[in-house]
């Protein structure tokens, strides 16, 4: 853990003028649509890009990320708080060196904790996104009013949703919420277990119908991953598929998917942190 810690240290000192990272919230409608294991592989393969990503897993009392890497974590989100420890500490590493931080109920602590508290997370969060380049948040399914305000306050929400009508109803009810809290809020689209390009076309453009046509908001196309059986077997042998099978039809599109998404200039205009001291403030 010391190790872990001290090299993350050093990184930060070599990086003084590095902008922040971006922070991007990872969710969907309901369980299913397979969003841990895009935000896995998805960050495995901006890592072959030469970045440097943070996994932080925030599916309260659920989260499962260190279950899909194959790996067993000695501390979790929790820990920030409840064991008084640094945030270099209690993140740990995975395969191709991510980063993460496993889940517990630290979401919660973040809305719940009073002033000095909160002071020191954002003492350490601002160390920490120094430190990485991307830091994504891999949300629990559905939404609370907590983790809605997480969500608002990252710089983008990838809305991960199956072509199945039940999973684009579930994502529909997330994104009216979203809208309802902020209706500028940033969010891109990712078909997950598409059929053909037909079909993640289609199940794009329902979704942005209706949210156009409901909410008046307009939503992007991220992009799409394949149904794939490699994908099933590699969750079983708790492999990301980006390194079990890297030549499979989810693998490739995965890393058109990246390639893409690093060319769309970042839209920042708040930091994570201001948005999310403000949200705080206004509870």
């Amino acid at each position: 853990m010391n190790d872990q810690a001290a090299r993350l240290r050093s990184r930060l000192k070599q990086q003084t003028v590095k902008a922040e990272a971006k922070t991007i919230a990872v969710a969907s409608g309901k369980g299913g649509a397979g969003k841990s294991t895009f935000t896995i592989n998805f960050a495995l393969q901006l890592i072959k890009q030469g970045k440097n990503v943070l996994i932080i897993d925030l599916d309260i009392g659920m989260g499962n990320i260190d279950i899909l890497l194959g790996v067993t974590p000695k501390y979790s989100f929790t820990d920030l708080f409840e064991s008084h420890m640094t945030i270099f500490d209690i993140i740990e590493r995975g395969p191709l060196s991510v980063s993460y931080i496993a889940g517990g109920s630290g979401l919660a602590s973040i809305f719940s904790m009073g002033d000095e508290k909160f002071s020191y997370f954002q003492s350490e969060y601002q160390q920490l996104a120094k430190a990485f380049d991307y830091i994504l948040f891999d949300m629990g399914a559905g939404v609370t009013p907590d983790s809605l305000k997480h969500m608002i306050a990252a710089e983008e929400v990838i809305l991960v949703t199956t072509p199945e009508p039940t999973s684009l109803t579930d994502a529909y009810s997330l994104l009216k919420h979203l809208v309802r809290e902020d209706p500028d809020v940033e969010v891109q689209v990712l078909t997950n277990r598409a059929m053909n390009e037909q079909s993640a076309i289609h199940t794009y453009e329902r979704l942005a119908n209706a949210a156009n046509k409901f909410l008046g908001k307009k939503i992007n196309h991220m992009g799409a991953i394949p149904d794939d059986r490699h994908v099933f077997d590699s969750v079983l042998k708790q492999v990301p598929f980006t390194l079990e099978t890297p030549k499979c039809k989810a693998s490739k599109s995965m890393d058109v998917l990246v390639n893409q998404y690093l060319k769309i200039p970042s839209r920042k205009n708040e930091s994570f942190l201001e948005k999310l001291r403000r949200l705080v403030q206004e509870r």
